[in-house]
């Protein structure tokens, strides 16, 4: 048997293709998918079943109709692009200048979700190629959800890291402003005026939610502090990465406590005078009560599901995922962890690690094509 008619036999294919979809079922860690075998083997070997059925089969000598070869090419194309997405690697665009000068407005990336390990969708009823919006109305439906899991990745997250996740505050969005923090102006104006004004709100599950891209500077466990802009943690400066950009004027007093977090007036803290602030660790238990309940209230009550009231009777509170803290490169210019506080680990999305394409939004094509940024890799 020559090589090609090896590569071409029925049971080769069968056995390439059932040994990578069971190494596939392994990684998923749900092992009813095995039943999936019985499909590859009808559709490599016994031939039984017509799988692609809005194919046709044309007889000998019939003349193949264009639409039907194009509807399953289609098909096909949404296939392997939506498990690639979910699984391997995700397409994401930069919306604003907080990472600038490390990732710049209208750099395109590719984002690895293998790095840290992919999320199971928790509503995978959603249009291909959409994420949460589509026409100005929701791509997704929560007519099927399933709990929070993720596969396993090559590490975990690590300080320095840019990191695409799901923006923290994005669980409610306003129908009329949708890339405004929602929770921001019901602190300055009240629910009811933003929602009159804004409205109506949308709730969003914590895979729907929008995507932002940062860079860690504090992992779960450790001690964070910002001191004249610069970032300090477990009692030692971090290095200034470069790509980072600073402004001369310094806040030195206290801002407007409803604009930085945890949004109480007891803690008199600005954008670059910061903390000290402890980052949440998974079975970590702390002592809690009314003084330190505004840093952990939303962990407690939104990320967690749980009673606020009973920690606070308990005295006590043991957190149930890790958290991280990110901050933009362009620090005077990045609405980040300052501004809403902890990432729990179940928004993190992946890490970018190319820009496949970089664009100008102020010029015209083909000026507007940063030549010299096309497919730069991303470096901390």
């Amino acid at each position: 048997m020559s090589l090609k008619e090896f590569s071409r036999n029925r049971w080769t294919r069968f056995v390439f293709w059932a040994l990578l979809y069971t190494a596939w079922v392994i990684w998923l860690g749900n092992f009813w998918w095995l039943f999936g075998l019985a499909v590859i083997f009808d559709a490599c070997v016994t031939k039984k079943v017509h799988w692609n059925f809005w194919k046709k089969r044309y007889k000998e000598g019939e003349k193949p109709d264009s639409v039907n070869e194009w509807l399953d090419a289609i098909i096909f194309a949404v296939i392997v692009v939506t498990f690639i997405n979910i699984f391997f690697i995700q397409a994401f665009k930069i919306p604003s200048s907080s990472m600038e000068r490390t990732l710049y407005t209208g750099d395109h990336l590719f984002v690895s979700k293998l790095t840290y390990g992919p999320r199971i969708p928790e509503t995978p009823l959603t249009i291909p190629f959409t994420h949460n919006t589509i026409f100005g109305k929701e791509s997704y439906s929560t007519l099927i959800k399933s709990d929070y899991r993720r596969l396993k990745g090559f590490r975990e997250v690590r300080k320095g890291d840019c990191v695409v996740f799901g923006f923290p505050h994005g669980d409610t969005v306003l129908r009329k402003a949708p890339a405004e923090d929602y929770y921001t102006y019901c602190r300055f104006y009240g629910r009811e005026a933003t929602i009159a004004a804004l409205g109506p709100i949308v709730v969003r599950p914590s895979d729907k939610v929008d995507h932002y891209v940062k860079r860690c500077v504090a992992t779960p466990g450790d001690t964070l502090s910002v001191h004249k802009g610069l970032v300090w943690v477990n009692g030692e400066q971090q290095r200034v990465y470069k790509g980072i950009q600073f402004s001369k004027h310094f806040e030195t007093v206290q801002q407007d406590y409803r604009e930085i977090f945890p949004f109480d007036e007891r803690y008199t803290w600005s954008r670059d005078e910061f903390g000290p602030l402890w980052i949440p660790q998974k079975g970590v238990t702390i002592p809690l009560d009314e003084n330190n309940l505004p840093l952990y209230e939303r962990i407690i009550s939104v990320y967690e599901k749980g009673s606020v009231q009973k920690a606070l009777e308990d005295g006590q509170y043991t957190f149930k995922q890790d958290y991280y803290f990110m901050m933009g490169d362009n620090r005077h210019n990045s609405l980040d962890s300052r501004y809403w506080g902890f990432v729990p680990e179940d928004h993190i999305v992946g890490r970018p690690v190319i820009v496949w394409l970089s664009t100008d939004n102020g010029k015209r094509f083909p000026q507007n094509i940063r030549w010299g940024r096309f497919l730069k890799i991303v470096r901390n």
